[in-house]
Formats: structure tokens, sequence, C-alpha cells
């Protein structure tokens, strides 16, 4: 089956100036700046669109808008558009930065084992290889890197989803020189996409074993 990649940039973006999301930013630092995570999500997302288009896998960003979309909204386009392409292979991913004292990256699961922890331990690999001298925030409890957590968006969608949550905003050398840089925020695009593509290829792969396992057994009758 061929992948379809549904991308969610999470809350609001910034409209004539004014950012759509209450909270969700960084404080203002001493320099004047201050992220607008809403807007970094959607950087994120338009940049691992952009590489996926030019490697020909087909994705879409479901909150395109720059108004904050509801929870219920976002996961009634993902699902609809599981309906809309029917051969193909879905997979979820939410982007997000992380807040409330931390450094690091983690990503989040539904509960339970499912098809969205193999996708989370591929990212969270690329990140390793991304970043090697960043924190992996990670659950190895049930021998994944995953967090499983209720989060709606993870609950109700019918598809394998992930969660990740890229440094922390509030962590001023983190905010300042990764989030809000163009070079760090190119390294979090590339690890989300080397984590898709090893997904991809170990989907290829599973398929194709499927195939000749098919075929061997159509000839031994």
């Amino acid at each position: 089956m061929k992948p379809f990649i549904l991308l969610d940039p999470g809350h609001g973006g910034v409209i004539n100036g004014i950012y759509q999301t209450p909270g969700k930013r960084s404080p203002l630092w001493s320099d004047g700046s201050q992220l607008f995570e809403g807007e970094f999500n959607r950087v994120i997302t338009q940049g691992i669109s952009q590489a996926l288009t030019l490697r020909g896998i087909e994705n879409k960003i479901i909150v395109p808008e720059l108004e904050d979309i509801s929870l219920q909204t976002r996961v009634r386009r993902a699902n609809h558009l599981t309906t809309q392409y029917p051969d193909h292979q879905c997979l979820l991913i939410s982007v997000h930065a992380n807040a409330g004292g931390g450094s690091g990256f983690e990503i989040f699961t539904s509960r339970g084992q499912t098809d969205s922890d193999i996708i989370a331990d591929h990212i969270t690999h690329a990140f390793t290889q991304v970043f090697p001298n960043k924190p992996l925030r990670c659950d190895y409890s049930d021998g994944d890197s995953d967090k499983e957590r209720g989060f709606y968006m993870l609950r109700k969608t019918r598809m394998a989803a992930v969660l990740t949550e890229n440094f922390f905003m509030d962590n001023e050398v983190e905010c300042c020189l990764i989030l809000m840089s163009a070079k760090g925020r190119q390294k979090i695009i590339d690890y989300h996409v080397r984590g898709i593509l090893a997904w991809v290829m170990e989907e290829n792969q599973e398929e194709k074993g499927r195939g000749s396992t098919t075929r061997a057994t159509a000839v031994s009758k």
C-alpha cells in the first residue's frame, strides 16, 4: 500500500500580527524575541510536507489555515481523509513544541501496543542521529521509546498517529538556538522526515514479504 502522511500543526498561527492561541508561547527573552508555538508548528509541518513531496510521498497538512482549529475538527478531517485514500497506509503526525521545564525531545502514542509504536521508534532513532547530544525523553517500560497518553488526537484518529514534542520553548537555550533558528528548525524537519522514510521502507519490505509468502503458498497448491 502507498503511504499517505497527514500532518497536524498544533494550535493556531499568527494573523495580522495577532497570535491565535492563548498561551502556547515562550517567555519574552532578553533580546526581545519570543516564540509562538503555532507559528513554529506550521513551519515544521510545511517543511516536512515539502520534503515528502520531493520524494514522491503523498501528504496533506490537515490544518492549512492560521485559525486555531478545534481538536474535534482536526480529528474529523483526518478520519475523513482516510476514507478518501482507502488503498493507502495512513499516518498522522501532530507537531508541537514542549513547555513546563525541561529539555530535549519526546514522542507520544495512544495507550497499548499499536502500529503507532513503530513510527514512534523510527522518529526517536532519527532524532538521536540528528541531535546525538540532546536528551531523548522516553519511556522504555513497555519495550519501546514512546510515551503513552490518552491525547484526543491520538485516541480518536483511525490510523497510526504520533504527537511529537520538539524541545522546550521555555528553555532559553533550546528556544533561541533551536526552535527559533533556521538551522535548528531544519534539523527538526530532518529527523521527522528520516523517521517517516524509515517507516515507509519498513512497510514496503513487510508488504513485499507478505506478497512473497502469498505467491509461495499459491505455487505450493
